[in-house]
């Protein structure tokens, strides 16, 4: 099932935490010397337009990075500001493009550094192609993300990160998410392996809170920000990362970081987040 197209939900405020997220994992990377691997599972187009007409249906970018643009936030967020800011450049102060999870980690990485991005899409994989064909740090397949994280552990790099980011269209989408980290876990015991999910449904976020917190993996931190009170009934009212194996300072930078993003994100009175450890740090 490809149905699912992320141009209609570009920038909005599960992006602005999944980059936010994302930036900061592959900024504690950038500390050390030594090459690191990038591995994106479902990548998507890569950039996108916020005035095309699939945006144009929803707008959700208004309530996302739009509100960010153009003021004052805590400097944590400025690689990632710095890019969509270069990507928009030409466009005389206004948000024109959004640069997907794969553009980000090119501009993010440096020149030792690699990227394996997978996207199954007909129409998304050529577009993708078409934003690193001059890349030669990059290898893109268009294949099943699980099936390329496999073929990709363990990578010749010690260091480095998986970002796991599907769309939830099927209810197995959860389950091959757990084992997706699992069997990718016991392939590179040491990379970090972030993993975005949406808030829909109170069941299927437990589920992956349960499955992660009993199972025999290093630390593993849960980061939650709800722009909307919980419900079953109308959609998304939030999202958050996974992050097993984070970089050390993640969990203060995120203590610093989602309060401010709460307070402008939020579509309600009762936004708020959460931060916690699924399995805590020995």
């Amino acid at each position: 099932m490809l149905s699912y197209r992320h141009s209609f939900h570009a920038g909005n405020h599960a992006d602005v935490l999944k980059h936010t997220v994302q930036s900061l994992i592959l900024q504690s990377l950038k500390l050390k010397d030594k090459a690191f691997v990038y591995i994106d599972t479902h990548a998507g187009a890569g950039c996108y337009d916020l005035h095309s007409k699939e945006m144009d249906k929803t707008g959700e970018y208004l309530d996302g990075i739009q509100r960010l643009w153009q003021q004052d936030c805590p400097a944590a967020l400025q690689p990632y500001l710095d890019i969509i800011k270069a990507l928009n450049n030409d466009s005389d102060g206004q948000l024109q493009s959004y640069p997907g999870s794969p553009l980000l980690a090119k501009e993010l990485c440096r020149r030792q550094d690699r990227l394996r991005l997978s996207e199954l899409h007909p129409a998304d994989f050529p577009r993708l192609q078409s934003l690193f064909e001059q890349d030669r740090r990059t290898q893109i397949t268009k294949t099943d993300g699980f099936s390329n994280l496999r073929a990709a552990l363990p990578p010749i790099e010690r260091r480095g990160m998986v970002l796991i980011d599907p769309p939830y269209e099927l209810d197995h989408e959860y389950s091959d998410v757990v084992k997706g980290v699992m069997d990718g876990l016991k392939r590179w015991a040491s990379g970090t392996f972030a993993i975005w999910y949406p808030v829909v449904h109170s069941k299927d976020v437990s589920f992956l809170e349960r499955k992660f917190s009993a199972a025999e993996l290093p630390a593993t931190l849960q980061i939650e920000l709800n722009v909307l009170p919980a419900n079953n009934r109308y959609g998304m009212t939030g999202s958050g990362m996974i992050v097993v194996n984070p970089p050390w300072k993640l969990k203060q930078q995120m203590e610093d970081l989602l309060p401010w993003l709460t307070t402008t994100l939020s579509q309600s009175p009762e936004a708020q987040y959460k931060l916690k450890w699924l399995v805590r740090e020995a």
